[in-house]
């Protein structure tokens, strides 16, 4: 008998048809013997339709309020599902994230896991009952309900498997496992059989959507071993494992991209001591997310810094910058927003070389002009122009023979 968490997404709980789908595949874990402890996401679309609700009422909305908005959908199929489970002949209990408890810091609609109260949860596990939990919201110390944001129910899910000690957590969502690229850019994507918690933290900062990079860094930290499936097929998935010794014989594991980027760029900056500071800093306090950083020096003591940031945040951050170009004595601020940041993940470049020139070379053959290079033990990262993303993928694909499990 094992402990087992799994976590089912919006579009595996969209309706009650698959609600109850959904418990049926549970029940199936549960008559073999197994306890079970199910995390559910607010069905497809609740979410953006609460948040439309939201700005209808306030421009602006109230983040403690807008955290106890959104909570609301996870508690409707929560209770839904358990309903389910008492339909079929079973017993479930449904719990949302402040009666468990799961408790968070206080930044509303950002919160971070800190603690995870798991009495309740064994005693109602060892009466025979299957236990459901809201996913992506907490309680603060003050009580406040709290909200995890985007992707916040994997962390749910992987935070109660390192709690409980599951001996699995298994994440359901709308497709097979974890991908060699994106199956609707590149039809020879092949699904991954096992992937190490690395090269997967760096597939998800880098744009791939299978998981919330938060739930990885937990899975990794606590060694729990996720098991990424499709709610629809019944066939293995990905395993995200520690790394193994075969995984350092692939020099490419995956290729991935991010046309959520822009770039900004401040030039004829003083080219002094604390300079960097003094433009990174108001960035940072204002919860302004800096990724690659080239700082280009010019003759006179002068120097252009060029950065990317979220383009859903680059007119944020370039009225920020705008004003601190202004108070160091920089001479203008100008940003490109139609570009995309293409990259290439594999734990086998640490004993490799050569990774980065073969994929300059097959850029280069296709025309693709690169901006920005920035590269990780695991992974090379170049920003190009938007519209090149689509044949960089493909191109990097073959390069690498991802569609073969061989691939060297």
């Amino acid at each position: 008998m094992s402990l087992i968490v799994q976590k089912y997404g919006g579009t595996s709980v969209g309706s009650p048809e698959k609600i109850k789908a959904v418990a049926a595949r549970v029940l199936e874990y549960s008559r073999k013997g197994h306890e079970m402890v199910i995390v559910l996401s607010a069905m497809s679309g609740e979410t953006d339709r609460l948040t439309a609700l939201a700005n209808s009422v306030q421009d602006q909305p109230d983040t403690r309020e807008m955290d106890v908005l959104l909570s609301t959908g996870e508690q409707v199929t929560i209770s839904l599902f358990a309903m389910a489970v008492k339909a079929a002949g079973f017993d479930a209990i449904s719990f949302l994230g402040d009666q468990v408890k799961i408790l968070t810091s206080s930044l509303h609609t950002k919160a971070r896991i800190q603690s995870v109260d798991t009495n309740k949860i064994k005693d109602q596990l060892a009466q025979g009952k299957i236990v459901v939990i809201a996913g992506f919201q907490g309680v603060d110390e003050n009580g406040n309900i709290t909200t995890l944001g985007r992707g916040g129910s994997d962390t749910t899910a992987v935070a109660l498997a390192a709690a409980l000690k599951a001996d699995q957590c298994e994440i359901f969502t709308d497709v097979e496992g974890v991908y060699t690229t994106d199956p609707n850019i590149c039809t020879s994507a092949r699904k991954i059989d096992r992937i190490s918690y690395d090269e997967m933290l760096e597939l998800a900062s880098l744009g791939a959507k299978v998981l919330d990079i938060r739930s990885v860094g937990l899975a990794k930290r606590y060694k729990v071993p996720l098991h990424v499936r499709s709610s629809f097929v019944d066939t293995e998935g990905t395993w995200v494992v520690e790394e193994e010794k075969a995984m350092e014989s692939m020099l490419v594991s995956g290729v991935t991209y991010n046309k959520n980027e822009a770039t900004i760029t401040i030039s004829r900056v003083p080219d002094k001591p604390g300079i960097a500071s003094k433009i990174f800093m108001p960035i940072s306090d204002a919860g302004l997310v800096v990724d690659m950083i080239i700082q280009n020096t010019r003759a006179g003591e002068l120097t252009d810094m060029t950065f990317t940031v979220p383009r859903t945040e680059f007119k944020r951050t370039m009225e920020l910058v705008t004003k601190i170009a202004a108070d160091i004595g920089a001479e203008n601020v100008s940003g490109v927003e139609d570009i995309a940041k293409v990259s290439i993940v594999g734990v086998g470049m640490r004993n490799h070389s050569g990774i980065a020139s073969t994929m300059f070379h097959v850029l280069a053959n296709e025309g693709i002009n690169i901006m920005m290079i920035s590269t990780s033990e695991i992974k090379v990262s170049c920003v190009i122009e938007e519209k090149y993303t689509e044949l960089a993928v493909r191109a990097l694909h073959d390069a690498f023979a991802l569609e073969r499990e061989d691939h060297q």
